[in-house]
């Protein structure tokens, strides 16, 4: 019996990482804090301190050294439904072929925001009292947003995908009752793929025909983590995931040419530099009672090192062709905020709830309608149940209010092209996530 239940898990434990893939981002920018069903009850409150789950390493690989040892696996999944509806005017440019200079489009992109199911799998080893071992396989960055193709901003985007692939092992010391510290290394494999109406054309046409952006890369990058328990019930932790380095190669798929004469199709190799923003979580969690913990989190993630991203053509000749794109981001830092708490209802039942809120690193002035995001309200509640002293499941909701937003790209916007013209719309959205998890230790 004990054979079959490791197989089920290692099997179980395979078909997720295997199967990573690509999510709305609902967290700040398109990075996915959706690691963590444990941590998701309390609106990820804590994430970066020891509790019953391994998933903390992500935050915080220090934690591992509250694991115990042997062997322990967790899988965890994270299903997103968000709903997104982008409603606004677009007035064309007299260049734009086939439409009249002051014509406006008034077509909704409908509902634009994909659901996604967003796995993660983690396994700890420990060694002996001061030795742990860790690995983690997330996928800690995605986008998908696929609006109407024929919807009134589609020259500006008509859908856009980032995926990612994050495998992270790492190795923890636990130096004495008081501190712990962990360093590992992120092996990640990043590809984004945007696309967009093509303006430019030979004649007018009812489906403009598409223009695309697509690159991956392999990157490598590290992670850190320190734990301190100053005194019997208290701990904070500190923990860090490096920027990680990638060279984009792909292609560039320009429709036509902005000339009808020379109209025709072209594909152009492109490499592009692109460095994904660190994070450090600072954590602490507090022991009320012997059945009730205080948790909370401050995140700050580096978004504002994105800046500009600048393709390069790869054809061998000095100069881009036409319509090569840049990929401007320009973000400001995002921060996070999180106060949760846990109790112990009785040995097998553990009630979580967590509030949280989130500074997005996007902003009206440079909001786009890839990814029209803004600052959002988390409300969280979740639960743990433990069966038996080796199998725990874990479950957690939370519900996603963001603020009121607006976009505007118009003459200043860093996104606007006065040969194709002005958009200005409202956004609509709200998301609801739910997460379960198993854990077994073996």
């Amino acid at each position: 019996m004990l054979l079959a239940n490791k197989k089920s898990v290692l099997i179980t434990s395979t078909a997720l990482i295997l199967s990573m893939v690509a999510g709305s981002a609902w967290a700040g920018g398109f990075a996915l804090r959706e690691q963590s069903a444990y941590y998701q009850g309390m609106s990820f409150a804590g994430n970066g301190t020891s509790g019953g789950s391994i998933s903390a390493m992500y935050w915080n690989p220090a934690t591992l050294t509250s694991a115990g040892q042997g062997l322990v696996s967790e899988s965890h999944s994270s299903f997103i439904a968000p709903v997104s509806n982008i409603d606004g005017t677009f007035t064309p440019s007299g260049l734009v072929s086939g439409l009249t200079a002051g014509t406006v489009s008034t077509k909704g992109s409908g509902d634009m925001a994909s659901d996604a199911w967003i796995p993660s799998t983690y396994l700890s080893y420990g060694l002996n009292e001061n030795w742990y071992f860790g690995l983690g396989i997330n996928a800690p960055f995605g986008l998908a947003t696929k609006p109407d193709p024929t919807w009134a901003g589609q020259y500006y985007s008509r859908s856009s995908e980032v995926f990612s692939i994050n495998v992270n092992p790492t190795v923890a010391y636990k130096v004495n009752e008081m501190f712990s510290v962990a360093l590992g290394l992120q092996a990640e494999y990043f590809q984004v793929r945007l696309k967009s109406a093509y303006p430019f054309r030979a004649s007018n046409t009812s489906f403009p025909p598409t223009s695309e952006v697509k690159g991956g890369s392999f990157g490598f990058g590290a992670t850190a983590g320190l734990t301190v328990k100053p005194i019997e019930g208290t701990e904070i932790g500190l923990g860090l995931r490096s920027a990680v380095f990638h060279q984009l190669e792909g292609h560039f798929t320009n429709p036509g040419s902005t000339t009808p004469t020379t109209f025709g199709p072209s594909r152009t190799g492109i490499e592009a530099n692109i460095i994904t923003p660190e994070m450090v979580t600072l954590s602490a969690k507090q022991r009320i009672t012997d059945q009730f913990r205080m948790l909370g989190t401050v995140e700050w993630t580096n978004w504002s090192r994105l800046g500009t991203v600048r393709l390069r053509s790869t054809n061998g000749t000095t100069t881009n062709p036409t319509g090569l794109p840049d990929l401007k981001f320009n973000y400001d830092d995002g921060w996070f905020f999180s106060v949760g708490g846990e109790y112990d209802w009785n040995e097998q039942v553990t009630l979580r709830a967590g509030v949280g809120y989130e500074l997005s690193p996007i902003d009206e002035e440079i909001r786009s309608t890839r990814l029209p995001d803004n600052d959002r309200l988390w409300l969280s509640a979740g639960m743990s149940w433990q069966p038996a002293e080796n199998l725990a499941f874990d479950i957690g909701y939370s519900h996603l209010i963001p603020a009121d937003t607006q976009i505007d790209i118009s003459p200043g916007h860093q996104d606007y092209n006065s040969n194709i013209g002005t958009y200005v719309a409202d956004v609509d959205s709200q998301v609801n996530i739910f997460a379960a998890s198993l854990r077994y230790k073996f």
